[in-house]
């Protein structure tokens, strides 16, 4: 199996240090800081592994930055047990503080009313260049301090609809749609495993959302004057999904005010509306001091 693969199944599986405390691994995957999306799938991962049903929707708050040279200690509080629903309380803690806090509610799933809007149509994923080859068309223009970290391959296959030069940014409609999935299938023992997909849904739904609400500008994560981050993240899971099959994550924002800007997602699989994000994320500019 493709070794990106295999780290991303092992960065998401947790260790048990006792009942209802899990500690997991810290990867260096986008700087200084442990990559949100690393959180969101460990705590998922953690509350789910207190029931044996799946997550129906999660609310997270990021208080902290991770430090990615550290483990992370995840607890979970049962608050509730029911018939309907199960819900449960994580906090993700390292160096003696929250860094992380959220809600998880989990049911089993029963059939009701059934209506979803229309999937948006986009060129197929056999159609597109993969983000990693559409960096290298482009390597010229990355500077050589950065070079090593953009060119980087990421834990997960990522097929842009629109492709936009990062280093050129134009200001452009607060839209942006891809296709994400594993490198590979999952090892057979855990593809049917629905808190592992889940999970790794939830790792890759923070990719590139925030960045919804700063195309209007004309900037993005590049742009040295930005300040941006995570403030919160919520998931809600529809329908049963894979992980390892293409999903189309088609994303948009509303609203930038007060340096915080409101970004929305839906994720769709064989026509089907499976998952929808929100987040709203810090975009502030700062002044650059002359060197």
């Amino acid at each position: 199996m493709n070794n990106l693969t295999q780290e991303l199944v092992d960065l998401l599986t947790l260790e048990k240090l006792e009942e209802h405390i899990f500690r997991g691994k810290s990867l260096n995957l986008v700087g200084k800081r442990v990559f949100g999306g690393q959180v969101l799938g460990q705590a998922l991962r953690a509350a789910s592994y207190t029931t044996d049903r799946p997550a129906h929707s999660l609310h997270a708050y990021f208080l902290y930055g991770g430090d990615v040279n550290a483990p992370i200690v995840y607890e979970v509080d049962k608050l509730r047990d029911g018939k309907s629903f199960v819900s449960r309380q994580v906090r993700a803690i390292q160096h003696g503080r929250t860094i992380f806090s959220a809600m998880v509610s989990f049911a089993t799933p029963e059939e009701g009313l059934d209506y979803q809007i229309s999937e948006p149509e986009y060129p197929a994923p056999e159609e597109l260049k993969s983000e990693q080859d559409l960096k290298e068309n482009i390597i010229s223009f990355v500077p050589e301090n950065i070079r090593t970290a953009f060119m980087r391959e990421r834990h997960i296959e990522i097929r842009p609809v629109s492709v936009s030069n990062p280093f050129k940014p134009q200001p452009e409609s607060p839209s942006y749609a891809h296709y994400l999935r594993t490198h590979e299938k999952l090892p057979a023992q855990v593809a049917d495993d629905i808190s592992l997909n889940q999970a790794i849904v939830a790792f890759y739904s923070d990719y590139t959302l925030m960045m919804s609400a700063l195309r209007p500008h004309g900037i993005n994560y590049l742009t040295p004057s930005l300040q941006c981050a995570s403030i919160d993240h919520s998931i809600y899971f529809h329908k049963p999904l894979k992980a390892d099959d293409w999903i189309l994550y088609d994303m948009d924002a509303t609203v930038s005010a007060s340096s915080r800007g409101l970004n929305f997602g839906r994720m769709w699989q064989n026509g089907q509306l499976v998952c929808s994000t929100t987040q709203e994320g810090l975009m502030r500019l700062r002044e650059i001091e002359p060197q």
